[in-house]
């Protein structure tokens, strides 16, 4: 997974890729082999060269704004965008017109499917469950409008980036 990340003006490449227990981690020019794990809900821990790092991600009101994270005693404000999609995640969320492609960030197992093809949603409603690194992540819709297509089946392992659902 290819993520942008800007922290205090700074802008960063980021790519993640995992392989059984192991996060590998690409920060710009900068290298990391991690062990995590989230031990409850927004609090992660990193596990580098024998070093472990406790990681507090503050929940966001909206996808307006950025993370605010805490590692140790240092707060930090990262606002992260994918280059997949063709704007960033804020623009995406406040855009009313057009579809809107939902797409997996890491690869997973549909669990449950919430709306039906032909289902009106609103933005913010589940329309989907898809279960990532033994965890459970609603899927939900980034504006009003109609569930148009569902490409995929409860069951289904789905890829990074894989597109899911379409609403217009």
């Amino acid at each position: 997974m290819k993520l942008q990340a800007a922290v205090a003006g700074e802008k960063h490449e980021i790519e993640i890729t995992r392989d059984g227990d192991r996060l590998f981690a690409r920060v710009d020019d900068r290298n990391y082999e991690l062990e995590a794990s989230e031990p409850e809900p927004n609090v992660y821990l990193l596990k580098h060269e024998g070093k472990i790092f406790e990681v507090f991600v503050s929940p966001r009101k909206n996808a307006n704004e950025p993370y605010n994270v805490r590692v140790g005693s240092a707060e930090i404000e990262i606002t992260i965008a994918d280059p997949k999609r063709l704007r960033g995640t804020a623009a995406l969320a406040d855009d009313a017109s057009g579809k809107v492609e939902i797409k997996t960030a890491m690869p997973g197992k549909v669990v449950r499917i919430l709306k039906a093809a032909g289902e009106p949603v609103e933005k913010g409603e589940g329309v989907m469950v898809v279960e990532a690194m033994k965890m459970q992540n609603e899927m939900k819709s980034p504006k009003d409008g109609i569930v148009t297509d569902i490409r995929v089946n409860e069951g289904d392992t789905v890829g990074a980036g894989d597109v899911l659902v379409v609403i217009e």
